[in-house]
């Protein structure tokens, strides 16, 4: 028995080799099948990636809690009988706590400055119409193109002029004016995005100018602030350079000069030492867990754009 197409039949057939939107569409088919593969290779990488970045932090957080006479008879071991003697001797006997305050005052006290002038600042910047707001602008801006660390040798003569030497108030006020080029960079950004619609509304509802910026302009861009504030507060907890230069009494150091202090004093001291390493990182690990998501957000603002 014996089929046979007629030229109907045959149209489609011929129509679906010959078609190019059809010959695109099994194109677009095939790497589909690969996707699987493609995803696991990638979740492969990344959680390779995660716990080769991770593991140091393990290592030194389980070393923390060895003894010191453990460490002798077993370098590389875990801690069979987990103790926090190596918190209580760095944080007492290495005088961590005053470090651990002192850094706390100058890092919180350069963000809340420098945050709070940038994001009036910048809600200036971004409403201004005038020429002369492009060039304070760019002004501002050209902060950016000098690392501060080479402004050393002015900031220092600069802060001997005004005695202000040996003082966490100074170095947190010139964090704070390091900090402020790029939180107006980024949040002007921001303030440009939202309409200029809510500000009349504002106005029409009796609102002053501060009204309007602090209980309307300022909450829409809370992504912007928090990744502004975590962007500033971790150099300046991890800077070494200019509390050594600018502080001259140890009960002002910060943790990174005093954690280098305690190495010198402290060099066989193991225990302690990776204690007081915990103590360092401890402060950058929460900030980071606490404001994931609004770094997150603030990061990838305007991409579906």
């Amino acid at each position: 028995m014996t089929t046979t197409l007629t030229s109907a039949d045959a149209a489609p057939a011929a129509a679906s080799t010959s078609d190019p939107a059809a010959r695109r569409t099994r194109r677009r088919r095939g790497p589909r099948a690969n996707d699987p593969v493609g995803g696991a290779g990638a979740s492969i990488l990344l959680w390779g990636y995660a716990v080769l970045a991770l593991a140091p932090l393990v290592i030194m957080v389980l070393n923390s809690f060895r003894t010191n006479a453990d460490f002798i008879t077993n370098p590389l071991g875990l801690p069979t009988s987990p103790t926090v003697a190596a918190y209580k001797e760095a944080w007492t006997v290495g005088s961590f706590g005053t470090y651990f305050a002192n850094s706390l005052a100058v890092t919180a006290g350069a963000v809340a400055i420098s945050t709070a002038v940038s994001t009036m600042a910048a809600y200036g910047l971004a409403r201004g119409r005038a020429r002369i707001f492009r060039w304070l602008e760019s002004l501002f801006l050209s902060g950016l193109m000098l690392p501060i660390h080479l402004a050393i040798l002015p900031v220092f003569f600069l802060f001997d002029g005004f005695g202000l030497i040996d003082s966490r108030l100074g170095l947190a006020l010139m964090y704070a004016a390091a900090g402020v080029p790029f939180s107006i960079f980024v949040l002007t950004t921001f303030f440009r995005q939202l309409p200029e619609e809510l500000e009349e509304a504002a106005v029409l509802d009796g609102a002053s100018a501060w009204q309007t910026f602090w209980r309307i302009m300022v909450p829409m861009v809370r992504p912007a602030l928090a990744t502004v504030a975590v962007f500033r507060f971790v150099p300046i907890w991890n800077d070494f350079l200019y509390p050594l230069v600018l502080l001259r009494s140890e009960s002002k150091y910060t943790l990174p000069v005093g954690l280098t202090n305690f190495f010198g004093e402290n060099a066989t001291n193991y225990s302690a030492l990776f204690a007081g390493l915990v103590i360092t990182t401890i402060p950058l690990i929460l900030l980071f867990l606490v404001a994931t998501k609004q770094i997150v957000a603030g990061l990838t603002a305007g991409m579906s754009k």
